[in-house]
């Protein structure tokens, strides 16, 4: 989810004991229904339909939900989007990389 099994990764254990505590405030059954349901839930039509101005942040290297299947589709869906990508940034993103996120979000929220 944070990237921590690549080769050279900083592990924030405070950010482990805080994904764990998260996944021990669900049920398991919970945690599987989710994932069932957004892997298999179609949001084309959903994309399509929005008309306001859309943000689109993926990290390239998201082992959780890959940049092809995911992001790189949703773009050419959305009327009126923009898509940053970043090398290298995991599916947990927002956490390890808050600074850089945070900036991209502050700028498009002020564009």
């Amino acid at each position: 989810f944070y990237g921590f099994n690549r080769d050279g990764a900083k592990v924030s254990p405070a950010t482990v004991e805080n994904w764990w505590r998260q996944g021990m405030m669900g049920g398991a059954k919970a945690h599987y229904d989710c994932i069932t349901a957004f892997s298999e839930t179609d949001f084309t039509e959903d994309l399509k339909a929005i008309d306001v101005p859309v943000l689109i942040l993926h990290g390239e290297d998201d082992q959780i939900v890959p940049i092809a299947d995911s992001a790189e589709l949703a773009i050419k869906l959305v009327k009126n989007g923009k898509l940053i990508t970043y090398p290298g940034f995991p599916h947990g993103m927002a956490t390890t990389e808050a600074e850089t996120i945070n900036r991209d979000l502050l700028a498009f929220i002020e564009g």
